[in-house]
């Protein structure tokens, strides 16, 4: 329950003033209510349905959202994920399903539009696996999801919901699930998600990628022999000590750290700050991966965008091949839109 360390605080207060003063303290009654049946991560059982969807929407739109559905249910999630109009992932309990949606085409373009009923969500839970351990990811391209099904990892898509997350952890079967969001939008969206898993009897730890090169590093250190606690530290380690980066074009005008960029320069983010800008793409990023590697590393790995031209990956193999001869080189077709390359060096 929600309440429950507030109670257990109030019990260590009244044992506290129990052994000072040596008097009994006359506590009220615990209240109860009737257990909940269906699968809810929080809130109150009187709301049956659980809506969602993405919303194309300006932020004082938004605001105006949040005030109708805190009115109309509880639980109420809305993450922003960034873009020109934002993309906010919205959450909410409510009985009222037609008017939570109505809220939010008054306030955007809602898209993705699920609701699930309790009762329902609850029928539909697979049996869970006491000692099963698994993991989720989120990913963005069909070559990134295709490298973790690989690793026995279920995808999401980018930008995910909070139920999709622990949606995706029960369909593992496993009482214990790592949660890889693998950008830094996700990341509220991931620990919302961990709080919903709690709820339908699983065990969530998220480790904090903010790409999908430190998934992958991740991944690779994972072990089912070890504690699961230890597990995650192992994997948060690794994640951690992967130096990631990212190449894209900028569609604005901006100041930034590395100086001002105009709409169509190629821009080099390490560790998501802007550390170079210019106007060729594999020169961008050949100077890129030379900063990167100026400051040591044994292992690069190249994940290859969607939008990246022939032979963009071979070249740029070739350019460390030549100028970092003893450190070695992992290129994977990655399929990511938007960027054109994301690098990871350990």
């Amino acid at each position: 329950m929600v309440d429950a360390g507030g109670r257990g605080l109030c019990v260590l207060l009244d044992s506290l003033v129990a052994v000072v003063t040596g008097e009994h303290v006359e506590t009220l009654p615990v209240a109860t209510r009737p257990p909940v049946t269906a699968a809810r991560e929080t809130g109150s059982s009187e709301y049956a349905y659980e809506v969602q969807y993405l919303l194309d929407a300006p932020e004082p739109a938004v605001e105006r959202l949040k005030e109708i559905l805190g009115g109309l249910g509880d639980s109420l999630v809305v993450v922003g994920a960034g873009g020109d109009p934002p993309t906010w992932n919205v959450h909410v309990h409510v009985n009222d399903i037609g008017a939570a949606i109505e809220a939010g085409v008054e306030a955007g373009r809602p898209h993705r539009i699920s609701v699930t009923r309790f009762e329902d969500q609850m029928a539909a839970a697979p049996p869970v696996d006491p000692d099963g351990r698994g993991a989720v990811a989120v990913a963005a391209g069909a070559g990134l999801a295709v490298l973790l099904r690989g690793e026995g990892v279920p995808v999401v898509p980018a930008n995910p919901s909070p139920p999709e997350l622990p949606d995706a952890g029960l369909a593992t079967g496993a009482a214990r699930v790592v949660v890889l969001p693998d950008d830094p939008d996700t990341q509220a969206v991931a620990s919302a998600a961990a709080r919903e898993a709690h709820g339908r009897g699983i065990r969530v730890s998220v480790v904090p990628t903010r790409s999908p090169v430190q998934a992958m590093a991740a991944l690779a250190v994972r072990d089912p022999g070890r504690r699961f606690e230890d597990d995650v530290i192992a994997m948060a380690e690794a994640a951690g000590a992967c130096r990631y980066a990212e190449v894209c074009y900028a569609s604005r005008e901006a100041l930034t750290v590395a100086g001002p960029c105009k709409p169509g320069d190629v821009l080099a983010l390490v560790d998501d700050e802007v550390h170079l800008i210019g106007q060729d793409l594999l020169q961008t990023c050949r100077d890129l991966l030379d900063r990167l590697l100026g400051g040591g590393g044994e292992l690069v790995t190249l994940l290859i965008g969607a939008d990246a031209p022939a032979g963009f990956g071979e070249a740029l193999r070739g350019h460390v091949a030549q100028r970092w001869p003893f450190v070695e080189v992992n290129e994977y077709d990655g399929g990511q839109p938007l960027y054109p390359l994301l690098v990871g060096v350990e």
